[in-house]
């Protein structure tokens, strides 16, 4: 079993940055990989960025890519999101999920097991 916490998440104007943390607890963590969803309202969830349970592969949506990093920290069991340049459609809650069973990263929510309570992101226009 895998605990998520999300943090970090703010009101911020656009072209701002914004840093989201998830702590992990539990058995597990530190052999699985890791995303980042998000869902604004009315919207489907959707795929945001992954890293493999080494830290060495990552993948990212291209609305997304070159704007945001997503690193981990097994030692600390942390993972983060690095958000620049946020633009306004940028706003949503984010998830990060844990996902114990591939040893590549998905961009499928429905791959992913275990899942934070979410953290709200609003980038003002």
């Amino acid at each position: 079993q895998v605990q998520l916490v999300e943090s970090g998440g703010g009101l911020v104007q656009a072209g701002g940055s914004l840093r989201l943390s998830c702590a992990a607890s539990g058995r597990g963590f530190n052999s699985s990989a890791v995303g980042w969803f998000r869902q604004a309202p009315g919207k489907e969830r959707e795929f945001v960025a992954a890293v493999t349970w080494t830290g060495q592969t990552t993948q990212y949506s291209d609305s997304v890519k070159g704007r945001f990093t997503i690193s981990r920290d097994n030692a600390s069991k942390m993972v983060y999101l690095q958000m620049n340049s946020l633009k306004y459609e940028d706003t949503a809650v984010y998830y990060c999920a844990a996902d114990s069973v591939r040893w590549i990263v998905t961009t499928n929510y429905r791959d992913y097991e275990y899942w934070g309570q979410g953290t709200q992101v609003t980038v003002s226009s």
